[in-house]
Order: C-alpha cells, then sequence, then structure tokens
C-alpha cells in the first residue's frame, strides 16, 4: 500500500460505503489514550459536531476518533456509532472511576440528491461499522466519505466530476505528518502545473475554469448554496501542543487552497483537523507545516484521480 494518514504510527483509519445511495462515512481511530487535536474552519457553511472540544481552552486535552461523514447535518448521527464503539472499550476522557466520555469531533460534506433516488446517509450503525473496519490500509477514490463527492459544480451537478478520498505521506527522520483529504467543493481541483486536473465541464468541452467563472458574474447555484466541501485530516507523531496544532490545521487549509480554486467560499464547508500522537521533537512547528505543505497537494489529487472510472455517482461516470 502506498504511505496514508496510518503512517503515523497509533492511527486507523476506517470506511462504510453505500455506493446505491452514493454516500458513507470515514473514521480516524487515535490510539487508546486518544490523540491531541486542533481544527481550523476555513469554508462558510460548516457542518460539525464537538469542534468546542479542540478549542486550546477547552478542558478536554484530547480527541478519541474523527468523523468525516457524508450526509450533511443527518449523517453527523453517526458519530453516535463512534461513540458507541468507543465507550465498548473504555475510551474517552475519564471523569470519575469506570466512566469514560468519548470524545468524537465530526464534520460533514454535502452528498445528498447526486443519484436521482431518495437521499442517504450513514446513522449510529454505519458509524459503528466505520470503526469495524478501522486499519491501516487505506483505501481511496470513492468511499468512505468520498462515495458521493463531487468536484466542480458552478455549472450544475450535471456538469461536475467525481471527487473521492485520498491519502499521502512522508517521513524527515523522525518526523511522520500524513493528510487524508475528501474533495467535494464547489470549485476545481489544479495539478502541480496550475492545470485544472479535475473540475466543471464546459459545454463546449474542456473545463468552465470556476474562478474565471465566478468573476465574470457566473452564479454558483446549480446546486444551490452549501452542497459543496473539503474535508482534511492532517497528523504528525511531533510533539506539537493545540496552540502549534492549530497553526497546522490552517497551514494545511493554505496548502489545500493552492490546489483547490475557489476554496473556502460562503458555499463550501471547509474543515481541516490537525492532530498528533505527540511521539517526537519536532525540529520546530513550522517543519511539520512544511511537510504538510508537501503531503496535502498529493492527498488531493489522488483523491480525484483515484475517483475516476467508477460509478459511484450516477452520471458521472464518464467524468474522467
Amino acid at each position: 500500500m502506498p504511505p496514508a494518514l496510518t503512517a503515523v504510527a497509533g492511527l486507523t483509519v476506517g470506511h462504510w460505503t453505500d455506493p446505491a445511495g452514493a454516500t458513507g462515512c470515514t473514521v480516524v481511530l487515535g490510539p487508546p489514550d486518544g490523540m491531541r487535536a486542533a481544527a481550523a474552519l476555513r469554508g462558510r457553511a460548516t457542518g460539525t459536531r464537538e469542534l468546542d472540544a479542540l478549542d486550546p481552552r477547552h478542558l478536554v486535552g484530547r480527541a478519541d476518533a474523527l468523523l468525516l461523514t457524508g450526509g450533511t447535518a443527518f449523517g453527523l448521527g453517526a458519530a453516535d456509532g463512534v461513540v458507541r464503539w468507543l465507550r465498548e472499550r473504555d475510551r474517552g476522557f475519564r471523569v470519575r472511576a469506570g466512566l469514560a466520555i468519548p470524545i468524537v469531533p465530526a464534520a460533514v460534506i454535502f452528498d445528498l440528491g447526486n443519484t436521482g433516488h431518495p437521499p442517504a446517509w450513514p446513522g449510529p450503525d454505519q458509524g459503528y461499522l466505520a470503526c469495524e473496519a478501522a486499519g491501516l490500509d487505506v483505501a481511496e477514490g470513492s468511499v468512505g466519505v468520498g462515495t458521493g463527492a463531487t468536484v466542480g459544480k458552478i455549472l450544475g451537478i450535471e456538469r461536475a466530476m467525481k471527487g473521492g478520498v485520498g491519502t499521502w505521506a512522508v517521513q524527515e527522520g523522525a518526523v511522520v505528518v500524513g493528510a487524508l483529504v475528501v474533495t467535494n467543493p464547489v470549485g476545481d481541483v489544479r495539478d502541480a502545473t496550475g492545470a485544472v486536473l479535475a473540475g466543471a465541464r464546459a459545454p463546449g468541452g474542456g473545463f468552465a475554469d470556476s474562478v474565471r467563472g465566478l468573476a465574470a458574474g457566473t452564479p454558483p447555484f446549480g446546486t444551490g448554496p452549501g452542497q459543496n466541501t473539503t474535508l482534511a485530516v492532517i497528523a504528525t507523531n511531533a510533539d506539537l501542543d493545540r496552540i502549534a496544532l492549530a497553526g497546522l490545521a490552517h497551514a494545511a487549509s493554505d496548502a489545500l487552497a493552492r490546489r483547490i480554486t475557489p476554496y473556502g467560499t460562503v458555499f463550501d464547508g471547509d474543515v481541516t483537523f490537525a492532530v498528533t500522537t505527540a511521539g517526537v521533537p519536532p525540529a520546530s512547528p513550522l517543519q511539520v507545516e512544511a511537510l504538510a505543505a508537501l503531503v496535502v497537494p498529493v492527498a488531493v489529487e489522488r483523491a480525484v484521480r483515484l475517483a475516476r472510472g467508477t460509478a459511484a455517482v450516477p452520471g458521472l461516470a464518464d467524468a474522467s
């Protein structure tokens, strides 16, 4: 398997996938004693749960798992299944002897209505199954939370391309940094040269270029407001406090903005999580941020490249 978020020792990733409903969820499980975590909210149409627990001023110092889920606000119920899985294993914030409360921050993408069938979304049982499936091998493409993801929707869903889940990791000395990204933006995904790799397809062929279209006044209401979102998890074994982790989350978001254009719009619910198992000292927080700038673009590209040629979103199978 290629390098993945799970290159950070102690982390596992599990998917639950519903191809017929074009939805799913993905869980990142921390080690038994949890993981230090923070988040950056860059989109202005977010759907989240327990993000307040990631504030550096909050009493809770660690998260036990992260949930990335389809189904918009309905899909947040899948977190109940993650909590149940953790509770059965006595993992969580210990408030007194015999009682631990699992901490599971969650964020959603909007993937409803892409199939032409009644909307579907993950629930508690599906969140539990994603935990059961968690391991070191991380499937990519149209799986888990990326099953119904789409890219480039300024001209409507019928001219969008598939998004998906991608992951990558690098190591410098003892420091490991990994990223997992689900691409479901209103905008386009670009490659390292700046060319559009996946996005809104122009009626005459080629790509519409979402930024230029928006600049020219194209109204992005083919799919309605809020039906988009890029979610990311950046993970490391470097011993960063929660202030530095918040900086890492923003740095990873900056890397996303270099490959997804536009990024963080009023129609996107973009959230980036940053977590650490705190196993080794970094040269500096800037080292970890620089490593994040290397892995995030690869994860973004893999998300759309590996989603091509699949049929998880009917009508978009020819989008490659």
